[in-house]
């Protein structure tokens, strides 16, 4: 079902994106309808081991693109605030999260509270995809959200891995042991990622100029190596989304060169994963909004998208060269979606029944709202920066 469904829309994708229909909302769109009801078409069990584990190498996958990608924009030869972004926002936002979520769910632990704010607050740009290929929108306010979308994931991972250890933790097992846990799974996860990435750049360097090795076979050995810096994470014991970031970032620094096309195939690959990601987030809508949803938890969604996402936004970016429309809009194209998805589901699959439940609504919520959200105000935002363009349009640097 899944391939029939992405035949046909590799057919009709130009024509559905005439009326703002994208990959994530017909996949997303399918998903409801092929699993929902007494008797579906499509059945997921999300709860096995097998389940858990391929959306664990979704996330391997996305990570290791993500860390690649940021090198694209190396031709602005200057800071994009992403250093403010992902130093002072992005704390600021999970923490807003978290307060938001204890005034709307009282009583609600706070580790879980923690593992929600954690879940919705990481961007994912393909909501809001149209708006960062558009030319009419600055270019460092794009470059910006690019690059704060493919670190904040990578940076939250080994935190959601910490908080969720907390929730199901075994008796004997103290905070000071958790703590310690992380830290040597974050420091194994560094060591593999960054020997995997450094030692592949630099094979693939050399073994292309001796001419052992064609554009094509890269590509290949590229698909292979998120895989494999995430097998080498856990089987020393590390955390593998750490490990398959790190091996992209070092990556993108040894394997300078050899261009972007070699990249093509895992990229493509990255991309079918997410679609996948997005049909199980359908599934996931069928089942935890078939009784409605709750006044708080759409308020949660809305908060999150809002105040949580825009004031640290809005604030960490003062007295930088950004106007304040830029800044307003990198606050609001701050778009959720397969990130957050992934997250979910490894919480449904780890947590107890209404610790799951939780986490898995006020995502739902909040991606579902991102997603028509972010959809509708693309194009009126990029027609206000297109009338509102100054010339010459060459950017001063942001950070100073």
């Amino acid at each position: 079902m899944l391939l029939s469904l992405l035949f046909v829309w590799s057919l009709v994708a130009e024509r559905m994106a005439r009326w703002s229909i994208t990959a994530p909302i017909a996949f997303a769109a399918a998903g409801v309808l092929l699993t929902g009801g007494d008797r579906p078409a499509v059945s997921l069990d999300m709860e096995t081991h097998t389940f858990q584990t391929c959306v664990e190498l979704v996330l391997a996958v996305m990570l290791f693109t993500d860390a690649t990608e940021t090198r694209d924009y190396e031709q602005l030869g200057r800071s994009v605030g992403e250093g403010r972004l992902l130093g002072l926002a992005l704390p600021g936002s999970v923490v807003l999260a978290a307060l938001f979520g204890a005034l709307l769910f009282p009583g609600t632990n706070w580790w879980l509270l923690a593992v929600a704010a954690l879940v919705v607050m990481p961007m994912d740009l393909a909501p809001a995809l149209k708006f960062l290929r558009d030319e009419r929108v600055p270019l460092r306010v794009r470059a910006a959200l690019n690059i704060e979308g493919g670190f904040n994931d990578g940076l939250i991972s080994p935190l959601f891995v910490f908080c969720v250890a907390n929730l199901v933790t075994a008796e004997g097992d103290s905070f000071a042991d958790l703590v310690l846990n992380a830290v040597m799974g974050a420091g194994y996860a560094v060591l593999a990622g960054a020997a995997m990435g450094c030692l592949a750049g630099r094979a693939m360097r050399r073994c292309l100029g001796a001419g052992w090795a064609t554009p094509d076979g890269l590509r290949l050995a590229n698909l292979a190596l998120p895989f494999l810096a995430y097998a080498a994470s856990v089987l020393v014991g590390g955390n593998g989304f750490v490990a398959a970031f790190v091996a992209g970032l070092c990556y993108a620094r040894t394997a300078h060169g050899l261009g972007n096309e070699h990249l093509r195939l895992v990229y493509d690959a990255g991309h079918l994963m997410a679609l996948a990601v997005w049909f199980t987030f359908g599934a996931l809508i069928a089942e935890e909004f078939a009784h409605g949803v709750g006044l708080p938890v759409l308020a949660y969604a809305l908060l999150a998208l809002t105040a949580a996402r825009m004031l640290p936004v809005v604030v960490a970016l003062a007295g930088t060269a950004f106007s304040g429309a830029e800044r307003a809009a990198i606050g609001w194209f701050g778009s959720r979606g397969v990130t957050s998805i992934v997250f979910a589901v490894l919480a449904y699959t780890q947590l107890d029944g209404d610790d799951a439940a939780f986490v898995v609504n006020v995502t739902c919520a909040t991606v579902l709202l991102s997603v028509v959200l972010h959809g509708v105000t693309t194009e009126p935002a990029a027609r206000w920066f297109e009338r509102h363009s100054r010339k010459p349009t060459v950017p001063a640097d942001p950070a100073r």
